[in-house]
């Protein structure tokens, strides 16, 4: 089962998208860590939404295009980490040592860890 661990962050927080050298150390450890696992799929930070960001909505039929920044939004994903498991509790086990990298080094964060949706292979049900 492949889950994707989510982390968000207020980019309107000093120092957000500014990683300090003890939070790259940290999560450098940590990803290594989890290929040595071998669960690690792909894993990648994101830059702020002043860097090449677009969003895309459609409402009521209109779609509207708006450039970055996005300054009214207070948490935006920063980068993930999908991994490869047997279970959802081995997910959140791996999410909750994810989370303790931010923790101990920029304080306050929110991780959403989501199971990716495979399809069903053809002949079998869901």
């Amino acid at each position: 089962m492949r889950y994707m661990m989510m982390h968000k962050l207020d980019e309107n927080l000093p120092g957000a998208f500014n990683p300090s050298p003890e939070f790259m150390a940290r999560m450098e450890g940590f990803m290594k860590e989890v290929a040595q696992a071998g669960i690690l799929v792909a894993a990648e930070g994101l830059c702020p939404t002043v860097t090449d960001a677009t969003r895309i909505t459609v409402s009521g039929g209109k779609t509207t295009v708006t450039d970055g920044p996005f300054t009214e939004t207070k948490e935006l994903i920063a980068g993930f980490a999908l991994v490869d498991v047997r279970s959802h509790e081995e997910a959140v086990e791996w999410g909750r040592r994810f989370v303790d990298v931010f923790a101990e080094t920029i304080g306050e964060v929110e991780v959403d860890i989501r199971r990716v949706y495979e399809a069903p292979e053809p002949g079998h049900s869901v």
